[in-house]
């Protein structure tokens, strides 16, 4: 199947290119036949495409199971391709099918000569992506509000097995209770510092160590040199508007990371603190 300019105004990402100018882009791309079976990528791999659908079927498959069934005329995984977002999903053809491909490279290329595709293109990105995380927002609220919920029940069930005579069970109940009351603490939900708002923390060694999540109360890093769990630490947070002397307890060492657990700090540099969470928590969240 040919796809037409005209095509494409079906896709929102296109949405108020003109037709001629996105002749110029159909032109840049290479028509691909696949056969069932084929795999267009793999998840945990780098994006080197930018793929339309033009003809058959496409599975996007997660952990083994098929998330969904993309039919002509569709993108595929258009924003992994324009960001440099790792694959998270498996394309599978699930039938003979026909796309349209273009390497990011060579993509990327063409918007350089062709503002005038590549600045509407850009702008019906930006709004698909706040799109995306106002509606994400939205779940999240759903989700805080029966967090919220769930947490003032169980502390309120933990107080009713208090209060009433003991019972075999009474300790496991509680002591279960306890943990998933300590787990859902607001203090433990950590973000992912950008790139723009770089943190790391500097060791006594001089040597530089990723930040990579945190809260007010706690740290992951990237590696710890001699950490263990139940160690006590300290090190200097180096965030874009200055340095916050830390210090805290090694609650976990895994492959991941090492996470810490914060002591207080003094007013001044928690306040430097929560501004920079402030900062990096404004990055997910649509005004």
């Amino acid at each position: 199947m040919t796809i037409r300019p005209a095509d494409l105004h079906t896709i929102p990402l296109f949405e108020g290119i003109t037709e001629a100018h996105l002749a110029e882009l159909l032109e840049a791309f290479e028509r691909v036949t696949l056969q069932p079976g084929d795999v267009l990528f793999e998840a945990g791999t780098e994006p080197r495409h930018f793929l339309l659908l033009a003809k058959g079927e496409v599975t996007l498959e997660q952990e083994g199971e098929a998330r969904f069934r993309l039919s002509p005329i569709a993108p595929i995984g258009e924003l992994g391709a324009i960001t440099g977002l790792y694959r998270n999903t498996r394309a599978v053809a699930t039938e003979a099918s026909e796309v349209y491909r273009i390497g990011v490279v060579a993509l990327l290329r063409f918007f350089e000569s062709h503002g005038d595709v590549a600045f509407p293109f850009y702008h019906n990105l930006v709004k698909i992506v706040a799109d995306k995380v106002h509606r994400d927002i939205m779940r999240l609220d759903v989700m805080r509000a029966n967090l919220i919920r769930t947490q003032k029940a169980m502390k309120e069930l933990r107080s009713s097995v208090l209060e009433a005579e003991e019972t075999p069970i009474s300790k496991l109940v509680c002591d279960t209770l306890d943990d998933l009351i300590e787990h859902n603490r607001r203090g433990h939900y950590m973000v992912t510092p950008a790139y723009a708002l770089s943190t790391c923390v500097r060791l006594d060694t001089g040597m530089l160590v990723p930040v990579s999540a945190m809260s007010d109360g706690c740290l992951k890093l990237v590696r710890l040199p001699g950490a263990t769990p139940g160690s006590e630490v300290s090190f200097v947070l180096v965030i874009p508007t200055g340095e916050i002397p830390v210090s805290g307890k090694v609650r976990q060492v895994s492959d991941e990371g090492v996470i810490v657990d914060l002591d207080l700090l003094i007013d001044e540099y928690a306040k430097q603190l929560a501004e920079h969470l402030t900062r990096v928590q404004m990055l997910d969240f649509v005004v």
